[in-house]
């Protein structure tokens, strides 16, 4: 078992005073059999009021409504968690799928569908050409190998670029760029997967590192494919590897640009653009 603890300060700077809209926050870690919250808060400058409610996708969000106008907008999330995923290459396919291709079960077609819709169907060309380098309609090959395949190409082929602005490029920009932040390489894995027929889901998160240990670190992508018998299974483009217990999934969504773990707006007139800060530390506890 692995604890952690996770402190995610987000901070805009206005060049006059401004009234705070409420605001999206997701920095709770997702619970489950794997990560255990010890403890956890969540506190803002100017002082507010908060809500938690979990959305469609059982997503802990904190809804925040500000009390004051202000000039500065401080958000800082602390967690601490116990992280058990110590063995991610243990799991076990359902002989069905062990092969690819393969469909899912009927009952499992339905509840999967939404993850198995293009967020980017314009991209369906280039992303049939750039998938033909690992695989052929009519090839059989074991399911997690292709998958192993593109996630290791998208590491090793493409080069990582940190990127402040807001969304996610298209598979498309990705490949012809031939670069991408986390969230890029979590798309064009996501629909690379969505094309071939394996349902997939973005995930938003934090990752334990030497850039997050001591900071100022930045909050992680990745994605998962849901495959019968194990379940959703992470997959981490920017490094490529299988996701373990230095992972931390805070929101999943079938579009990448659903979950951003802060989102709001403000009413004010500005002389230019607010500017933003984020600092992402995650270290390991004895």
């Amino acid at each position: 078992m692995r604890r952690l603890h996770i402190h995610h300060a987000t901070t805009y700077t206005y060049s006059h005073v401004v009234d705070l809209l409420p605001h999206t926050v997701r920095v709770r870690p997702r619970e489950g059999h794997d990560v255990r919250i010890e403890s956890s808060r969540l506190e803002t400058t100017p002082a507010s009021m908060v809500q938690w409610h979990r959305d469609v996708y059982d997503n802990s969000v904190a809804m925040v409504t500000f009390l004051d106008p202000t000039t500065e907008l401080s958000i800082h999330g602390e967690v601490i968690i116990q992280h058990y995923d110590e063995q991610p290459l243990n799991f076990l396919v359902a002989e069905p799928a062990v092969n690819f291709p393969f469909l899912y079960e009927p009952a499992e077609r339905v509840d999967l569908l939404p993850y198995t819709i293009a967020a980017f169907p314009e991209d369906n060309m280039p992303l049939d050409k750039w998938l033909r380098h690992f695989w052929h309609p009519g090839e059989v090959v074991e399911t997690y190998v292709l998958l192993d395949r593109i996630n290791k190409a998208i590491a090793h082929n493409l080069a990582y670029m940190r990127r402040e602005e807001p969304g996610v490029q298209s598979p498309a920009t990705t490949l012809a760029h031939h670069s991408g932040s986390c969230r890029d390489f979590a798309t064009l894995f996501m629909e690379a997967c969505r094309y071939i027929g394996l349902a997939s889901r973005f995930v938003s998160g934090y990752v334990y590192g030497a850039a997050t240990e001591i900071g100022p670190g930045a909050t992680h992508a990745w994605c998962e494919v849901f495959l019968p018998g194990t379940g959703w299974k992470g997959f981490d483009s920017t490094r490529g590897e299988v996701v373990g217990s230095q992972h931390i999934a805070v929101a999943v969504h079938r579009h990448p640009e659903a979950v951003p773990p802060v989102a709001g707006a403000f009413v004010g007139q500005l002389a230019h653009a607010p500017t933003m800060t984020v600092n992402v530390q995650v270290r390991e506890l004895s």
